[in-house]
């Protein structure tokens, strides 16, 4: 009895494997459509640099950016910014997708129980068979028919396409993707609270240079109010000079206005009601700025995080397309069970009479009508194809953002040097302007239009500072710093 179960368990095998043998041979002109690889070829140098390794994005944004106040706020957006906490959830979702996949290529094993209980009509083919056999409730059948069972059940898809492996492995590149994506986005914050901040200590210097020069407005209108009533001087004088201090008034409560503004996106980037931002603005005008290391330009790969998430994305891609093709092979499925099954709780336990098993094989797939399969496995080649533009073109785009970037510094340094120049020599004009206008040498107005050119010089000087700051700020972010 058991060789007998062992030659039908040999030649059910066999049957198995020829039967799946004869399935694939049908697939063998599964269609196949190559993409090219990703071009990653780039300069060997950034224009005007030197061929050095030394790279600022090494340098951790602590050490970058010296300020405590600064350094308060970007330490606050980390932990409080809503857009980088709704970015960490996403970062979980994928890593829970990743145990989700890891599952699917396990064996799928179920505890069961149930019961029920079923009357059988006697025009049917099973209660003719009980009535003909004239077995009583007392006896072996009872009526109506009560059913107990209780087990284990199991099934498993073979996968012998890796179509299960390779979309846990996609799943494990889109989660790090996911990371890298948030580290992107930290340094995306980080640039962006020091810009905000440093548009802030650019505000109150413009104040204070405001108020500076409201002073000597208001000290020239009362001398021209002097030189008036000694008939040195015209009605008009006074109501130009006048004039010049309600301007300047007026761009007061304008800059007011944009300091408020600036603090509430600040605010907002650390996830905090408006309040007051702490800085000192004193010396905004003498900061230094840091020396920049521009490295070369194939440590973009490693130093961007956008470039090394879309890497990840590409190579998910890549395996879609392959999960994708693995959709014209046929599915291989393996079902089994074992349990016990009576039409009474008691005789559960009486073994092997209440004991039941099966074991099932089954190869399916399509054989007729595959154009769906067809169109989503030349969808995941046009995406696979999109991605690898999407590499490129973030490669690209870092490139120039440095290259920008870089000569943007170059060009601030030779502006700022000029107007530090035009400064001095006006404001030592003011000085000149009113002892001649005293001495009646000039007229008033070019008392008025030595004052405007001094203050918009000095507004003009800190305007170029900032963007000094912000170019800084700019190249270490384009660089690949700020994350770490």
């Amino acid at each position: 009895m058991m060789m007998h179960s062992v030659n039908k368990m040999i030649k059910m095998k066999k049957y198995f494997v020829i039967g799946l043998l004869s399935v694939v041979s049908l697939y063998s002109c599964v269609p196949t459509r190559m993409v090219r690889e990703a071009n990653m070829e780039m300069p060997e140098q950034f224009i005007d640099q030197d061929l050095d390794s030394t790279n600022t994005a090494h340098v951790k944004w602590r050490d970058f950016f010296l300020d405590t106040n600064l350094i308060r706020l970007i330490d606050k957006a980390l932990e409080n910014n809503q857009e980088l906490n709704i970015m960490l959830q996403q970062i979980e979702m994928a890593k829970n997708e990743v145990k989700v996949r890891k599952g699917e290529y396990l064996p799928f094993v179920n505890a069961y129980a149930g019961a029920e209980v079923e009357k059988a009509s006697e025009f049917t083919r099973n209660g003719a068979v009980e009535k003909n056999l004239n077995i009583h409730e007392a006896e072996a059948f009872p009526e109506p028919l009560q059913n107990y069972s209780i087990g284990l059940s199991a099934s498993w898809e073979l996968d012998i396409w890796k179509k299960l492996r390779n979309s846990k492995k996609a799943a494990v590149l889109e989660y790090m993707a996911s990371i890298e994506g948030k580290n992107f986005m930290v340094t995306n914050l980080v640039s962006e609270i020091a810009n905000s901040y440093y548009e802030l200590l650019a505000l109150d210097s413009q104040l204070a240079i405001i108020n500076k020069n409201l002073e000597l407005q208001k000290n020239a209108l009362k001398m021209v109010k002097i030189q008036k009533e000694a008939a040195r001087a015209t009605e008009l004088a006074v109501r130009r000079f006048e004039a010049e201090v309600l301007k300047n008034q007026s761009n007061k409560y304008n800059i007011q206005q944009k300091i408020v503004k600036v603090e509430n996106a600040i605010n907002f980037l650390i996830g905090s009601y408006p309040k007051p931002i702490s800085r000192n603005s004193d010396l905004f005008i003498n900061k230094n700025m840091p020396y920049i290391s521009s490295g070369i330009p194939s440590q973009l790969l490693q130093n961007r995080t956008d470039i090394r998430q879309a890497e990840l994305e590409l190579s998910a891609a890549k395996l879609n397309t392959k999960i994708a093709k693995a959709n014209f092979y046929p599915s291989i499925d393996i079902s089994a069970s074992i349990g016990f099954k009576a039409f009474k709780p008691k005789f559960l336990k009486d073994t092997p009479e209440s004991l039941v098993y099966s074991l099932a094989g089954d190869i399916v797939g399509p054989l007729i009508n595959r154009n769906a399969i067809k169109a989503e496995y030349a969808n995941a080649n046009s995406k696979q194809l999109q991605v690898v533009f999407e590499y490129e073109k973030t490669i690209l785009n870092a490139y120039i953002e440095v290259s920008n970037t870089l000569s943007n510094i170059e060009n601030l340094n030779k502006s700022y040097a000029l107007r530090d120049k035009q400064v001095k020599a006006l404001n030592e004009s003011i000085d000149i302007s009113m002892k001649l206008f005293k001495s009646a040498r000039i007229e008033y107005t070019e008392v008025l239009l030595t004052q405007r050119e001094a203050l918009d010089s000095q507004i003009e000087i800190i305007e170029t500072k900032k963007e000094q700051l912000l170019a800084h700020v700019n190249i270490y972010k384009a660089l690949g710093g700020g994350w770490n």
